[in-house]
């Protein structure tokens, strides 16, 4: 049936800005790191690239694996780079990396909590979503493993920062069935969609000292028992954001007895 004349004057809505739309054309100059890369074609590789003010996105490194390409040996993890690209699409291509400079390499166990750092980020940071702040706690976290602080302490700090930042954290600070502060000398589970409650003697999730749960939003981890508690519910509630995705890298920091 053809539209009536009503229909057909009336006036269009102004349509949404699309995903695409929303997306620069050119950008240069961001700060960044190298989160993952793999092959493209023969020379080119696909590079998962973590930025200040553009979160995660993913480039195309044209002829980067060339022996004589100036990209094939600054597109490494852990190093801050300069970067740019051009292209509105969700796949867009770099045109420019330079290697900043200023951190410490990680190594030995350090730097198998950066690729857990990576691993996290690709996982549970959805593309072209910025969060500066959380990449600026990127930039610290590194730097804290280059010289040798706690890895154990540091991870939980980030994991935390990371949830916060997803908006999936919730306040470990108050009973969300009393809406009363949290008790130091209770024990809680956590509900990880709503938060902390009281346990019960059916609860399968991990039990959780009011005290651990104080002392983690105030990012106090020098009590023994906060360490091992932090690091029991962290497990379990990074493992739910997640929707039971395996994370290689922690497997392998388990296996070590560092995570």
């Amino acid at each position: 049936m053809a539209p009536s004349a009503a229909a057909s004057a009336a006036p269009k809505r102004p349509r949404a800005p699309s995903r695409e739309r929303t997306i620069g054309t050119k950008v240069a100059g961001q700060p960044a790191f190298v989160l993952h890369s793999y092959p493209y074609k023969e020379t080119s590789l696909i590079i998962d690239l973590f930025t200040r003010d553009f979160g995660r996105v993913a480039l195309i490194a044209k002829g980067a694996k060339r022996p004589h390409s100036q990209l094939r040996g600054v597109l490494q993890t852990f190093q801050p780079l300069s970067s740019s690209w051009v292209g509105k699409s969700e796949l867009r291509t770099l045109t420019e990396a330079e290697w900043v400079g200023g951190m410490l390499p990680l190594e030995k166990t350090a730097l198998l909590c950066g690729f857990y750092l990576n691993e996290l980020l690709v996982k549970l940071l959805a593309r072209d979503d910025a969060h500066p702040a959380l990449f600026d706690h990127y930039v610290s976290t590194l730097n804290q493993l280059a010289h040798n602080e706690p890895a154990p302490i540091v991870l939980r700090k980030f994991e935390r920062a990371l949830l916060k930042e997803t908006g999936v954290a919730a306040d470990l600070t108050r009973c969300v069935e009393t809406r009363r502060p949290v008790q130091a000398d209770v024990v809680y589970v956590i509900d990880p969609e709503r938060g902390p409650r009281p346990e019960r003697a059916s609860d399968p999730w991990p039990r959780v000292a009011g005290k651990t749960l104080l002392d983690m939003e105030c990012e106090n981890y020098e009590d023994v028992a906060t360490q091992v508690q932090s690091k029991q519910l962290m497990r379990f509630l990074v493992a739910h954001h997640l929707n039971g995705a395996p994370l290689n890298t922690r497997q392998i920091l388990i296996d070590l007895s560092q995570l």
